[in-house]
């Protein structure tokens, strides 16, 4: 359904340091782009051919008007993990390196009885959510 998200920043520098550190437990890198002025200040991770015919990213980039960027009121992204491990990596990395937790690491049954996630803000206060969806209670005995 998506080809890309983007979320808007005030610190293009900090957003960098952080979402390189939180995406990391999920396994996702930064995409390499051009090296021309239309890049200038984006970052993205995910993927990213580089003439965008296949693509499937998060983009980070400030406002277009110039206007600070600010975080929608029920606006959630939710990435997939494929662990609860990766959960609990994405939820510690992004508290420690000054995000909010908005929901720790755990299942929540009223979405499915394998539904294990955690939701964070991210710096300019977007809202983030890590899923693992899966057996891997029962496969390895962990909950």
């Amino acid at each position: 359904m998506f080809t890309y998200v983007c979320l808007g920043t005030n610190d293009l520098a900090a957003a960098i340091e952080f979402y390189d550190a939180v995406l990391a437990p999920l396994a996702l890198r930064r995409c390499i782009t051009p090296e021309d002025e239309d890049w200038t200040g984006w970052a993205g991770w995910g993927a990213y051919d580089g003439n965008s015919a296949n693509e499937l990213a998060l983009w980070i980039c400030k406002p277009f008007d110039g206007r600070s960027a600010t975080a929608g009121n029920g606006t959630m992204i939710a990435l997939r993990a494929s662990s609860r491990e990766a959960v609990r990596g994405f939820h510690d990395v992004a508290v420690r390196l000054g995000g909010r937790s908005e929901g720790g690491p755990g299942l929540r049954p009223q979405h499915g009885a394998d539904f294990y996630a955690a939701y964070i803000r991210d710096l300019d206060g977007n809202k983030l959510a890590a899923v693992c969806r899966g057996t891997e209670s029962r496969r390895s005995g962990t909950q």
